[in-house]
């Protein structure tokens, strides 16, 4: 096993490239067009390539988490050690952080932001337990039977699901953190983090336990017991 300290440092840079695409690409976007639904297909893109590129690259090292929420997942699975879990997680929420930073850096912006995005309410938080659901069941059915193609897993189950949530598919705490710190086109107010934070923990939950049946292994079957002297079928 790679030792903690790389790993943390996987985690980190990782969390922090994926934000400042999120983020970066979200100015950009809006900056090129007037057009709401143009925009966040120029921020969508980006996202689902970016994650193919760093799951490839940094998930030998640690796993390539970026998400508090699969690191919970992960531990409760016993696939992570415990001594790891608050490390991986504030290596995310930092990470993230400093792709915000760096992001409005690139782009001539204030580095220091908050948010006035509203996202709140039932839907959107229906969205993002819907959106971490589904990208953990990814993660899991992808380790289950084709764990070299989870880069591309991620990645397109992202672009996905940018399209198809009412919440353009956040999925992920540190990412929500990370966001709360621009008054961008990618911002969400840090008030409605709350909402957001338990439905991406309840959904990682729940898929938790959905994988682990949905995608057990078959048992072989115990063969019957025939009596002594009794000739088999």
């Amino acid at each position: 096993m790679v030792e903690l300290t790389r790993r943390l440092t996987a985690e980190a840079l990782g969390t922090a490239i994926l934000v400042a695409t999120v983020v970066g690409s979200g100015i950009m976007a809006d900056r090129l067009s007037d057009d709401v639904a143009v925009s966040l297909l120029g921020n969508t893109i980006p996202t689902g390539a970016i994650l193919f590129v760093l799951i490839t690259i940094l998930g030998p090292i640690s796993g390539a988490h970026f998400n508090p929420a699969v690191t919970l997942v992960f531990a409760l699975r016993k696939e992570l050690e415990r001594a790891a879990v608050l490390p991986y997680m504030l290596a995310q929420i930092l990470g993230g952080i400093a792709g915000t930073l760096i992001a409005h850096a690139m782009f001539e912006l204030p580095i220091f932001q908050v948010s006035e995005t509203v996202r709140t309410g039932s839907a959107q938080w229906t969205a993002e337990a819907v959106a971490t659901l589904g990208l953990l069941l990814t993660i899991l059915g992808g380790l289950r039977f084709k764990a070299d193609a989870i880069p591309m897993l991620v990645g397109l189950y992202i672009t996905a699901a940018y399209w198809f949530t009412a919440s353009t598919s956040f999925a992920n705490p540190a990412v929500a953190i990370a966001r709360s710190l621009t008054n961008t086109f990618a911002g969400i107010r840090p008030i409605d983090l709350t909402g957001f934070i338990l439905a991406q923990v309840a959904g990682a939950l729940i898929a938790a336990a959905l994988a682990s049946w949905l995608f057990a292994e078959s048992r072989n079957q115990i063969p019957p017991i025939i009596p002594e002297g009794t000739e088999r079928p």
